[in-house]
């Protein structure tokens, strides 16, 4: 099979396809056939060299697709399983502590930039019913972290004004799940093109879109896209932070 591996420092002149053995599940471990894998920055960080990682390490974080083989002792998979990756795969519980956030695929163990992959179990879960695998791959680390930081962290309720910058991947969950939540989003972005596919996603209410070329402001900018109550801007906007672009 062909995967794609990273040589050190890094960096795209060092990123080359490469022939390599698919391997045999051992105990507790599963083999998935590779059917989609979402790009993030943080495969970008790995690949440009900004995050060190091994010799000959294959990329990418977020992959998902469907079980080919399964070793001794694996009993919540089955060979034809649809599955997604987890990016904290040794996170399984409680809150975040370092030991926890070891094991990152693409990073510290050999990520989805493969045909197959052959990791252990519990660095899977089930894909969603209904979803496919492009949009499955999408959901570990994006999705996840915006997930995180507007329902358990900030924890929404309807009517909360969240506001996510730029328009990568976290700030586009964030938009869609404050949405669902009935929260009002302000989002912001430099690009045109962008602040466009914005204004459509938050139904043509421009008010809630600002481009940060044009804000001097940025205070004012919120207050006067807030909605008004008991004549002060609307309080407790909260976000995740966007990371986007």
């Amino acid at each position: 099979m062909q995967a794609m591996k990273l040589a050190r420092p890094g960096g795209l002149d060092n990123l080359a396809l490469a022939d390599i053995e698919a391997r045999a599940p051992g105990a507790g471990e599963i083999q998935v056939q590779v059917q989609a894998s979402s790009l993030n920055f943080h495969d970008y960080a790995v690949v440009a060299g900004m995050l060190p990682v091994e010799e000959g390490r294959i990329p990418m974080s977020d992959g998902a697709g469907v079980v080919t083989a399964v070793g001794a002792g694996v009993t919540e998979f089955a060979v034809g399983d649809s599955v997604l990756g987890c990016f904290f795969p040794a996170w399984q519980d409680g809150d975040a502590e370092l030991p926890k956030l070891i094991g990152v695929p693409g990073d510290h163990v050999d990520g989805f930039a493969a045909q197959s992959v052959t990791m252990p179990a519990s660095m899977f879960t089930g894909i969603p019913k209904g979803y496919s695998a492009e949009e499955a791959a999408t959901l570990p680390c994006a999705a996840l972290t915006a997930w995180r930081g507007l329902m358990v962290e900030a924890r929404i309720k309807p009517g909360d004004v969240i506001l996510t910058q730029g328009t990568g991947g976290v700030s586009i969950f964030a938009l869609q799940f404050a949405k669902a939540a009935g929260c009002r989003v302000i989002s912001t972005s430099s690009s045109d093109e962008k602040l466009e596919k914005l204004r459509a996603e938050l139904d043509k209410k421009a008010k809630g879109i600002l481009d940060k070329k044009q804000l001097k402001d940025f205070k004012g900018a919120m207050d006067a896209a807030m909605p008004q109550r008991g004549g002060r801007p609307g309080g407790g906007g909260r976000g995740p932070g966007g990371g986007g672009r």
